[in-house]
């Protein structure tokens, strides 16, 4: 066999030039991915989309959206939520186009709200209180039937920081593109209010998460125990809060699982699809399971 090309992947930088630990993990997901399939190797280019206005063409294989601050109302008339949002809708009408060559597309925290504004699947308003530690989450039916969520627990746990949430969603527009809801909040403090999404498939190349998927739980504990930022959660959000999240970082099952299983798998999955057959053995395919093999993806 010729050797493959490498898989082109594009990281959108939705962090508005503000310092963070997302994308040092994403490069190291993506980097750990290189040769798992195939023996392929990764290119990956970083689009500063919010703050410098960068955007990709559709000359890319994979595309990872960021998290960032503030609200998904932010970019409403600039021109870089313009260009975001004619990429998304580019990315949608190339795969409905071209069955034999999609493009797959994950949304993380920010860009989940995003997604949800563009596709207009639910509502996305500013919260009560602000979320954010370690939080648990619960799977819906669908979920069981997810290359990304079948190998999860039940209830899992994720890393959470939002100001904003997507809620009611409607069914209809889902059903309408082909979607599901692949996860909930498992709990409010106030029982009035409705549980937030926590995962949404909207298609078999594009799925987004409220959560941060890519959290590394030695990272962020390194992170928030630096005098600065305990001292800015505390005022914040209280010392019970505090010490409650540093006791779930200390168990990294916690967090590690979902770390492991859900962008390194969305990231494999789109690489065996993305990938001739007669390039695949059947050890490539064997540790996703059977809904990750191509033939049961594309049902």
């Amino acid at each position: 066999f010729m050797r493959l090309p490498p898989v082109k992947i594009a990281v959108l930088d939705l962090y508005n030039n503000e310092p963070n630990q997302g994308m040092r993990c994403i490069k190291e997901i993506v980097g750990n991915a290189s040769g798992s399939v195939a023996n392929r190797g990764v290119m990956l280019d970083i689009y500063d989309t919010r703050y410098k206005t960068e955007t990709p063409g559709l000359d890319y294989d994979i595309y990872i959206s960021t998290g960032g601050p503030g609200s998904p109302y932010d970019g409403v008339g600039m021109e870089w939520e313009n260009r975001y949002f004619r990429l998304i809708d580019a990315i949608w009408n190339h795969n409905e186009g071209n069955p034999e060559s999609k493009k797959f597309v994950f949304f993380i925290c920010h860009s989940f709200q995003m997604m949800a504004r563009f596709f207009k699947f639910a509502v996305v308003q500013e919260r009560d209180k602000r979320s954010f530690g370690i939080i648990p989450v619960v799977k819906t039916a669908s979920a069981d039937n997810d290359s990304l969520f079948n190998l999860l627990p039940r209830q899992f746990y994720v890393a959470d920081f939002r100001q904003f949430e997507v809620i009611s969603p409607n069914e209809k527009q889902l059903a309408q593109l082909g979607g599901n809801i692949l996860a909930r909040e498992l709990q409010r403090v106030n029982p009035k209010l409705e549980r937030a999404l926590m995962g949404v498939r909207i298609s078999n190349e594009m799925i987004g998460t409220q959560f941060h998927p890519e959290a590394d739980p030695m990272s962020m504990l390194y992170h928030f125990r630096q005098p600065e930022r305990k001292h800015q959660v505390v005022t914040e959000h209280g010392e019970e809060k505090y010490y409650d999240m540093i006791a779930h970082l200390e168990d990294p099952e916690n967090i590690l699982l979902t770390r492991e299983r859900i962008l390194p798998r969305f990231l494999r999955h789109a690489m065996i699809q993305l990938t001739p057959d007669e390039y695949l053995s059947e050890t490539t395919l064997e540790p996703l399971g059977v809904l990750d093999h191509k033939a049961a993806a594309n049902q």
